[in-house]
């Protein structure tokens, strides 16, 4: 399978592109002219340097306004083809991409469109070039691929194919199983790009908000499907308009989007096995069973304070590393890890940022088969040196150099608590603390695409909704991406401000942060009563939110005293209830949060998370006040 990427999609020089194209392990290049043309090198030296980085120049793009113009503009846009078809033999590119027409001037009727491409072929096969025509979704006569397919036909020439583009196809709600229709070999060049779905204008939605294919909502795999299903055997390729990634990392986005072809079309070949047979094949996404641990870095002072942190919350020591300063806490099915170790990732974490989360450990049915679909993805494998008694747990390098381990049951691996670790009595008083429920990462909001593609494609886990928090001091995006089952779930918050907490809280470390681990109890009061007994201090919520709750929920009188006398907040979408209580900050802006869910409530909370975020900017500031 050959996979291709438009130049446009990425920031950056020609230059940059191409380095950062040929990185990410794609086969070739689509030149988009603008990209040309601002470069300072000529059209052979361009091509001579896209192919000593590895990649073949797939397609020259965009010839617009060709097909329908009458005299003496349709000679005119002759003549501009022929000195595009100079540029492409010097360059070493067969296949140029022609856009349907929106030229005020230009003249409807199929047969005139295909008449004007038969001539366009007759003088691209003079050259040994091929022409395609797409179908722009706000063409002024053909917006619709089936009338491309049409033109195409009609021309029949051998020179003269049909380019699919899932943007132009999905965005105007056209059915892609009419795709199948089309013979394979007619079709010359595919390109992908999702989006979110916005009601606006096609052209403005198209320039400034395609992403990755399952990074926004529109079906890019049935599209696929349907291409597959015709024979088609050439590229495929990413055209992708996005303002924010023209301001982003051009190494970033091209791994992002090898990452999304890849895992697109596995899950096409899963789907239609006998039209992608050319497809190399890689273990399914990966279902995880449970969070195996959360480790911390933490050393000295910071550490004594977070043992204090866990003992309050119930938790105990359960056994101590036998050669390494790292302990395990353990609650119900939680187990937290501090490593105070002065080498090694844990080291490097607690450097950079301080008492952190540096690794995240899931239970998942193998741990091989999940490091092999995750390196298919272009993931690093993370290693560190194993010690005597140790066991190699598989891993990789997640984004912003997160690490994740991995340990299954089948490989021994879940044995690493007793084969590690030297058992101490079970010292954990207990506080009614079950499972993790979620863990909430923090990152800049350019950079949630990418984990949200990152964990949707390795792991069998959904998007949900977009959420916009409000903070007092600017807004947050928070969106979580979930196992079907609850079995683990992540949100992911996307801060544009320092000034929000979720900013201050990023710049005080490096790359996507876990800020805060929510914790589940079936029994929110008792937990509460019994975290009160061991010195828990629960971040105090406004009277004012408790005297709202009373007005917006039908609530029994006493249930609401006892909230607030515990400080737990409420929340219930019509499935089920949702309760929470939060610790105070530590570690910075660092936060534990215990949630009890009631029937089939799938939310977080989210109607909560401002008056949670000025409770704990008001706590802070008054940390920060000076003594009198």
């Amino acid at each position: 399978m050959k996979t291709g990427i438009a130049t446009v999609s990425i920031s950056g020089n020609l230059e940059e592109k191409i380095e950062a194209i040929a990185a990410a392990g794609f086969s070739g290049i689509e030149i988009f002219e603008q990209d040309f043309i601002a470069d300072a090198r000529a059209p052979r030296a361009v091509g001579e340097r896209i192919r000593a980085a590895g990649l073949e120049v797939m397609l020259f793009q965009p010839f617009r306004d060709f097909e329908g113009l009458p005299a003496p503009l349709r000679g005119k846009a002759f003549d501009r083809a022929e000195r595009k078809f100079d540029v492409m033999e010097e360059l070493g590119c067969d296949l140029v991409l022609v856009c349907s027409s929106v030229h005020p001037a230009a003249l409807g009727g199929i047969d005139r469109a295909a008449a004007d491409f038969a001539a366009l072929g007759e003088r691209a096969a003079a050259r040994g070039l091929r022409v395609g025509y797409e179908a722009l979704a706000w063409g002024r006569h053909v917006n619709d691929h089936r009338d491309a397919w049409e033109v195409v036909r009609r021309a029949d020439h051998p020179n003269v194919g049909l380019i699919l583009d899932s943007f132009h196809t999905l965005s105007r709600g056209i059915d892609p199983e009419s795709i199948r229709r089309i013979p394979g070999d007619r079709i010359f060049f595919v390109q992908l790009a999702d989006a979110p779905k916005i009601d606006m204008d096609l052209l403005y939605w198209s320039r400034h908000f395609r992403n990755m294919p399952g990074e926004g909502d529109l079906d890019c795999t049935r599209f696929m499907r349907a291409v597959m299903a015709t024979g088609y055997a050439g590229p495929i390729s990413l055209e992708i308009f996005n303002d924010q990634f023209r301001g982003g990392s051009p190494t970033t986005i091209a791994k992002d989007g090898h990452r999304s072809l890849v895992a697109l079309m596995d899950e096409v070949r899963r789907a239609e096995p006998e039209s992608c047979g050319d497809i190399p094949p890689m273990p399914a996404p990966v279902d995880i069973l449970d969070t195996a641990f959360i480790e911390f870095a933490a050393r000295g002072r910071d550490l004594a304070d977070l043992e204090a942190l866990l003992r309050s919350l119930g938790f105990g020591p359960v056994g101590r590393h036998v050669s390494k300063a790292v302990t395990v806490w353990q609650q119900g099915e939680i187990r937290i890890v501090l490593n105070a170790e002065t080498t090694g990732h844990a080291a490097a974490a607690y450097k950079a940022s301080g008492t952190s989360v540096c690794d995240i450990g899931l239970m998942v049915d193998s741990a091989a088969d999940t490091v092999t679909r995750a390196r298919a993805l272009g993931a690093e494998p993370f290693a560190q040196p194993v010690g005597p008694g140790e066991l190699s747990i598989p891993a990789i390098r997640g984004l912003a150099g997160s690490v994740m381990h991995f340990i299954d049951k089948e490989s021994g691996l879940a044995d690493v608590w007793d084969v590690e670790f030297r058992r101490d009595a079970d010292a954990a008083s207990g506080a009614g603390l079950t499972r993790v429920d979620h863990i909430a990462q923090t990152m800049t909001y350019d950079e949630m695409l990418s984990w949200s593609l990152f964990y949707t494609s390795l792991f069998d886990m959904r998007k949900a909704p977009m959420v916009d928090v409000v903070d007092p001091d600017g807004l947050v995006r928070s969106r979580a991406v979930e196992m079907p089952d609850g079995a683990f779930r992540i949100t992911l918050n996307g801060a544009e401000t320092h000034r929000t907490l979720a900013g201050a809280f990023l710049a005080g470390s490096i790359g996507a942060t876990v800020q805060h681990i929510a914790l589940q109890t079936d029994d929110i009061f008792a937990t509460a009563a019994r975290l009160g007994a061991l010195g828990f201090r629960a971040l105090a919520i406004s009277p004012n939110y408790f005297d709202d709750l009373g007005a917006r929920f039908d609530l029994d009188p006493a249930d609401l005293a006892r909230m607030r006398a515990a400080n737990v907040l409420y929340d219930a979408d019509g499935q089920g209830e949702f309760l929470q209580l939060y610790s105070e900050p530590f570690a910075g802006q660092m936060f534990f949060e215990i949630v009890e869910r009631r029937g089939a409530y799938a939310g977080y909370g989210a109607p909560n998370a401002p008056f949670r975020i000025a409770a704990q900017k008001r706590l802070m500031r008054a940390r920060e006040a000076p003594a009198a």
